[in-house]
């Protein structure tokens, strides 16, 4: 949706159990603008697939499908960034990754292909880069949604 809309995304892994898109803006680009946005694409993608994806918060209505939580683009709320260690059983990483990788872990339904340790990222960092790099210098301005 992101690309039909002319927007360029990344993603990264929360270090837990999610992923976050991250679609870079301008910096006259406030909180008033990003919310609407994030609200009409999870409610966009929620009447079209409505079995696969829900904007709606609550856990029982999660399950099974994809949560798109269009009220993190607010100034109260935090995001872990990229690289974050978290604190988990076994330790995680925030990781960015690419979206082909996304891809390959839902065609073979195993997200364990998006879980990674810290030796773990800075193998992927020597390899591959730093995959968010070029995410700041890609300012884009949203449409006008309703």
């Amino acid at each position: 949706m992101l690309d039909a809309l002319g927007l360029k995304s990344w993603v990264k892994t929360s270090g837990k159990a999610g992923l976050h898109v991250l679609v870079p803006v301008t910096d006259a680009t406030t909180y008033d603008d990003t919310k609407p946005f994030a609200e009409a694409v999870a409610n966009t993608l929620e009447t079209a697939l409505p079995e696969k994806v829900t904007a709606t918060m609550t856990k029982t209505q999660r399950r099974g499908r994809v949560f798109i939580d269009w009220s993190q683009n607010t100034t109260r709320k935090t995001t872990v960034c990229a690289y974050s260690l978290r604190s988990t059983p076994t330790p995680l990483v925030s990781t960015p990754v690419t979206w082909d990788e996304v891809t390959q872990a839902f065609s073979d339904m195993s997200p364990d292909l998006l879980r990674f340790g810290p030796s773990d990222v800075l193998d992927r960092v020597e390899r591959l880069g730093d995959l968010f790099a070029d995410a700041r210098s890609t300012p884009q301005t949203l449409p006008t949604v309703r």
